[in-house]
């Protein structure tokens, strides 16, 4: 895991606190940190609720201002994970896409349309 991956994982600990038992025990059971596993199954599932319930919206601000630092950034490793699963996740649900775009930045969903892409989504 790149350093960046490290903060990435750090940062949204702390965006998302509730989420640290999960994170602890995911890598208690694998021995390790899957960095998909964790973003898709912990972090993923708390973005979508914050999104669908539209209500905590300094939070979603913030988090989206993070995701657009992390879709500007050169660690490719980082930018592989965040494509694969915040943003390919985040297109799974227009309705939940069309809320979150409107947190986006403009790399953001620029990466999130080349995500929904390169899945054969149009």
């Amino acid at each position: 895991m790149s350093k960046q991956s490290e903060e990435f994982f750090r940062i949204m600990l702390k965006f998302l606190p509730s989420t640290s038992n999960k994170y602890r025990e995911s890598i208690e059971n694998y021995g390790e940190i899957l960095e998909t596993v964790i973003v898709e199954d912990i972090f993923m599932p708390c973005i979508i609720k914050l999104l669908s319930e539209n209500k905590n919206i300094k939070l979603l601000e913030r988090i989206f201002k993070y995701f657009e630092e992390v879709s500007n950034c050169e660690d490719e490793h980082l930018l592989n994970i965040f494509s694969t699963t915040v943003l390919e996740v985040l297109g799974n649900d227009r309705a939940i896409l069309k809320i979150a775009q409107e947190f986006m930045g403009p790399k953001t969903i620029q990466l999130q349309i080349e995500a929904d892409r390169s899945l054969g989504r149009i």
